[in-house]
């Protein structure tokens, strides 16, 4: 949220990213260069891989709650991870940190209002890994 194509390129290059795995049910964006086929194209000129998982999406109808913090949303939005193509989508999320750095990005800007924290958290458990939130 609020950033360029350019100054999030910046920041990934500085981390080190290798791949960044786009979490948005719909990868669009009205920032110029943030939707799907312009970022991917933008990051590849970059050297960096670009996946879309619309699997992990957050589902619209459990986004509101979800941004107020709701228990019940969060714990919805889990649920769905633990399961079918968003399980599966997971796993080959876990598979690419085996070859390096993995950025996750979504619209927000705040990983506690954003599901995107909540992959991450999951991430961490399965693979015992420390999260680094830039």
């Amino acid at each position: 949220e609020g950033r360029s194509v350019t100054d999030l390129i910046e920041s990934l290059r500085a981390q080190s990213v290798r791949v960044l795995v786009d979490v948005r049910l719909t990868p669009l964006s009205r920032k110029k260069g943030l939707s799907k086929t312009a970022l991917s194209q933008a990051l590849a000129g970059a050297g960096i891989g670009y996946v879309h998982y619309r699997q992990l999406g957050n589902p619209k109808d459990n986004r509101e709650e979800f941004r107020q913090g709701s228990p019940a949303s969060r714990q919805r939005y889990r649920d769905l991870l633990e399961a079918g193509p968003a399980a599966d989508a997971l796993r080959h999320v876990s598979e690419l940190l085996d070859e390096g750095v993995v950025a996750l990005l979504c619209f927000e800007r705040e990983h506690s209002q954003c599901h995107r924290g909540v992959v991450a958290d999951v991430l961490c458990q399965q693979r015992d890994l420390v999260l680094v939130k830039a």
